[in-house]
């Protein structure tokens, strides 16, 4: 199950999610590569600081995903789909295109919200 949320509503949750988001990108290869990053919004934007693999990755591909984890076990996961907007020399923008909060559901199978 996903929960929606529209784009006001995933900045208040993202400050909800405390510490680092994982940010997705993929390789020549076709393999995922990920890093912890702090996302700041510009505008209608998150802008996080990269690496070279990862501005590399982005330029290439431009369809990313960021990933905050629960807070706690149990509690949901928000995800979070992008657009590579622009890639500079320390940093790369994006924008969000869809977000959900994730968690397995009781019993197994899943629990999630749309959130954008």
């Amino acid at each position: 199950m996903s929960i929606g949320v529209e784009l006001d509503e995933l900045r208040e949750q993202i400050k909800a999610f405390p510490g680092d988001a994982f940010f997705v990108t993929v390789s020549d290869d076709g393999r995922p590569h990920t890093v912890a990053v702090r996302p700041q919004w510009d505008g209608d934007e998150l802008v996080l600081s990269a690496g070279r693999t990862s501005r590399s990755n982005a330029q290439a591909r431009a369809l990313v995903a960021l990933l905050w984890p629960p807070p706690a076990p149990g509690e949901y996961s928000l995800i979070v789909d992008a657009t590579v907007a622009h890639v500079a020399s320390d940093v790369v923008r994006v924008q969000p295109t869809r977000a959900v909060l994730h968690r397995p559901a009781p019993g197994g199978g899943n629990d999630c919200a749309t959130v954008l």
